[in-house]
């Protein structure tokens, strides 16, 4: 060892010794426990951003730690490569975007491989590849002859400027979340995948996982969202037409006095063709938001289209409008509006003089609709409901749904808010779709052996739009069932769609026959999952539904992917997340080039827990590679005085109390690793450890040189996973064989951990006053009267009478005077 710590020297050596010792390789070995260990992979933006290197080092350090635990740990990297990012970036730079991608994974893999993630680079992949795009080609194909996958006419938010679909989340104040543009509605030809067949099992299933956030396992409920309820036909008054609405309270029935319908609902259209007013909303509503949490604040708009529909029960007439809360893509884009028990309904009744009618108020309760500031919301008793008053909300489900049924008016149906997942995207940068339009034969998937169908890469993109709707040479087919002259599909897949199974294809990305093989049964699930909450629905829900997809072909075993999930909280600085438009971004590379990886890794992990937000600190950092320097200087100077002996059988006091805090501190952060990865807690019981050491005096002493190499083996272990450079170097300098996470992970000695006495804190009516040494084996009593003996609390006590005296064993004493 040098007397110095050089972390840039360090760290060169030790990736060399991982590159060419293949450190991080692994395959399967059925006679051990195996831990597959994951983090989301990067889009390929071109460099880390601090983000990546918190969520990468998460993985990184669970990796390790687990191999330390003794089993055959897996952990993967590869690109998660088309996007519409590259296609932009391709316009702006003149190259194209395949290059552009490519450039910027050989640029983050150095990033990566510069802060000293274990991956195993073997298992590399990039969703821009033909042989792993060529796989969900061939599964789309498979799902297509089950009709699970198939083409259909959408409404869908258009971008006219970037030329694509946006999903409802994309839009932003009307406006495309990327380029700004006015967001039009458009009906057009799409390619779904039919993942409502899932939607029981995908919501049913969230009790058993466990191992993921509540918080996630609620998003993805509501998104679902399973409700059970009734759907009641309104006739259309003067017509054969009926409004079909689907409602999950039956029970406000009575309470009807509007109706409202979508821009793009077949009323709403025929009022626009009659009438300008109308035909002008309707337009403007073309380029609205349709999130669901913007319409829920944008204010609440309607205009009359001149229908009446008739109330099923009371054959009362009631106004049909258009209204902008209302989308078509939700039920069969018509409300009954419900004022005085729905708050959009009550805004709109409110601004146009509709009656506001209660007809649920709460037990015991009454509602006038003239003093009401807001709809009631809650479940109560019926009133005003005809043959329903009385009723509770529970009871009238059932009643009016009973009533409804009999006389052809609705049924009882349970009804989502998932939608089948739309994956036609009119872009150039993704994995084409595998089909062919014949005129004669329709969409005719492409065989099998024709696949994959390969984007062409040698493209120039001058503006938005894909260039394959005007490749010829693209386009052009022969149809596989009739032979005659067809055309290529020229929209490309989602890219959800590949990051929906990469996982599975980290078990076998050499198999080129193949989209999954048996090695996939040994590692998966994938045991350990580890990216951002923002992915809570699209990307988890979308895994999910593939996971399934692949074990109903028979390719999976494993009903869900994920066993534990871990979602890490926002890199903050200045209390706000880092972007450039606020001036706070850290870039990570400055910040290796100046401290070294191993600081950076330590700081990140002892800043805050993992699934916290994290607050950067320069000083943070700083004391980080202080403190590697201090350990550093330690392990040099204790090698330097030559090879620890053993530890003795008995230990003078000074060093069995060394020996006892260290082992105190090992027991503490084993427990916390464990249970939860607070690697924070590993990081400062390393820390304390370590400071504990520097304040030895008598470093000669054999015993203590014993206690002291078995502290610094140990820090040394603790560190392995977070600090993998220094550690590999110190493990080697204090005489260990082979790399630090080969060892088993550190465990107290319990021997280390039993004490003849016990330090307890000693308060007077809550307020710390002394510390007292007690037997270890000491009962109440005698802890109470030695507490009441101290000089110190009969200070404090003075005259006041005790009126009790609460012990906690180990911990502390509260005398309770007054």
């Amino acid at each position: 060892m040098e007397c110095d710590y050089r972390p840039h020297d360090v760290e060169r050596a030790v990736q060399e010794r991982w590159e060419a010792e293949d450190a991080f390789a692994v395959a399967e070995d059925p006679d051990r426990e195996k831990f597959y260990c994951l983090s989301m992979f990067p889009y390929p933006s071109g460099r880390l951003h601090m983000g990546h290197v918190r969520n990468y080092t998460i993985g990184d350090v669970i990796a390790r730690y687990q191999r330390m635990e003794g089993k055959n740990v897996l952990q993967p990297m590869g690109w998660d490569a088309f996007g519409l990012p590259a296609e932009n970036a391709a316009i702006a730079h003149g190259i194209s975007p395949a290059a552009w991608t490519r450039d910027n994974i050989a640029e983050m893999k150095a990033q990566l491989k510069r802060l000293g993630f274990g991956y195993d680079w073997n298992r590399e992949l990039a969703t821009c590849d033909p042989d792993y795009y060529v796989w969900e080609q061939w599964l789309f194909v498979r799902l297509l002859r089950q009709g699970l996958a198939y083409r259909d006419q959408a409404a869908v938010n258009w971008c006219p400027f970037d030329q694509t679909v946006l999903a409802n989340e994309q839009v932003v104040d009307g406006h495309c979340w990327r380029c700004d543009s006015p967001v039009e509605r458009r009906e057009i030809d799409q390619w779904f995948l039919a993942i409502t067949a899932y939607a029981d099992e995908l919501v049913d299933e969230l009790e058993a996982l466990e191992g993921w956030p509540e918080e996630v396992r609620a998003m993805q409920r509501n998104w679902i969202g399973r409700s059970p309820g009734v759907q009641i036909r309104f006739p259309v008054a003067d017509s054969e037409r009926e409004l079909s609405v689907f409602t999950t309270r039956p029970d406000t029935l009575m309470g009807v006095t509007y109706m409202a319908v979508a821009p793009e609902h077949p009323l709403a259209q025929e009022a626009a063709e009659r009438d300008a007013e109308v035909a002008a909303f309707v337009e403007e509503l073309r380029h609205r938001a349709t999130s669901e949490a913007e319409i829920e604040t944008q204010e609440k708009r309607g205009l009359r289209t001149g229908d009446w529909a008739v109330h099923p029960i009371t054959g009362e007439r009631l106004p049909v409008l258009v209204a902008n809360f209302v989308l078509m893509e939700y039920g069969e884009g018509a409300v009954m509006a419900v004022p005085a028990h729905d708050q959009r309904d009550f805004e709109l009744a409110s601004r146009f003089g509709v009656p506001i009618r209660p007809v649920v108020v709460p037990e015991g309760g009454d509602l006038d609709a003239e003093e009401m500031e807001a709809a009631y919301t809650d479940y109560g008793v019926l009133k005003d409901s005809g043959p329903f008053s009385g009723l509770t909300s529970e009871a009238a489900f059932d009643a009016v749904a009973d009533r409804l049924e009999a006389e052809g008016h609705g049924e009882r149906r349970t009804n989502y808010r998932l939608r089948d997942w739309g994956v036609s995207r009119q872009r150039y940068w993704g994995a084409p779709i595998p089909v062919i339009h014949c005129p004669a034969c329709g969409a005719v998937p492409v065989p099998e052996s024709e696949l994959p169908v390969v984007l062409p890469e040698d493209v120039e993109l001058a503006v938005p739009g894909s260039p394959l709707a005007e490749s010829q040479a693209f386009r052009r087919a022969t149809c596989p069932e009739c032979g005659s002259e067809a055309e290529r599909e020229t929209d490309t897949f989602d890219t959800f769609v590949e990051s929906s199974w990469y996982f599975v294809r980290y078990c076998c990305p050499d198999n080129g026959s193949a989209m999954v093989d048996e090695r996939a049964h040994y590692w998966l699930p994938v045991d350990q999952y580890v990216g951002g909450v923002e992915h809570a629905v699209l990307h988890l829900l979308y895994a999910r539904f593939f996971n399934k997809l692949l074990r109903d072909a028979g390719l999976l075993t494993s009903d869900e992917p994920f066993t534990r999930l871990l979602t890490q909280g926002m890199v903050l600085k200045d209390g706000a997340k880092m972007s450039k438009s606020k001036g706070n971004v850290v870039d990570p590379q400055e910040m290796i080039d100046r401290f070294g990886a191993d600081t950076v890794r330590l700081f990140i992990l002892f800043a805050a827990p993992p699934d916290q937000a994290l607050e950067w600190s320069d000083e943070g950092v700083q004391g980080a590679h202080r403190f590697l320097n201090r350990l550093w200087r330690l392990v040099f100077e204790f090698t330097e005085a030559g090879t620890a002996p053993a530890l003795p059988s008995e230990l003078p006091e000074e060093a069995a109390d060394l020996r006892h805090r260290v082992h105190e501190l090992i027991q503490r952060a084993s427990r916390d690793v464990r249970q939860r990865y607070h690697f924070n807690t590993a990081v400062a019981a390393a820390m304390e450890i370590t400071n504990a050491l520097a304040k030895v005096v008598d470093r000669e002493d054999p015993a203590m040189r014993a206690v002291v190499g078995e502290a610094l083996d140990a820090v040394v272990r603790l560190l392995a996973p977070m600090a993998p450079h220094i550690a590999a170097t110190l493990w080697q300098g204090l005489g260990g064989e082979g790399w630090p996470e080969d060892a088993p992970w550190p465990e107290p000695d319990p021997a280390a951990l039993e004490r003849d006495t016990v330090e307890m804190v000693v308060q007077v009516n809550g307020k710390n006053r002394d510390r007292i040494q007690v037997a270890a084996d000491a009962d109440e009593d005698a802890i109470r009267e030695q507490a009441l003996a101290s000089g110190r609390v009969r200070e404090h006590v003075g005259e006041a009478p005790v009126r009790k005296v609460v012990v906690v064993p180990g911990k502390l004493v509260n005398v309770v005077a007054k």
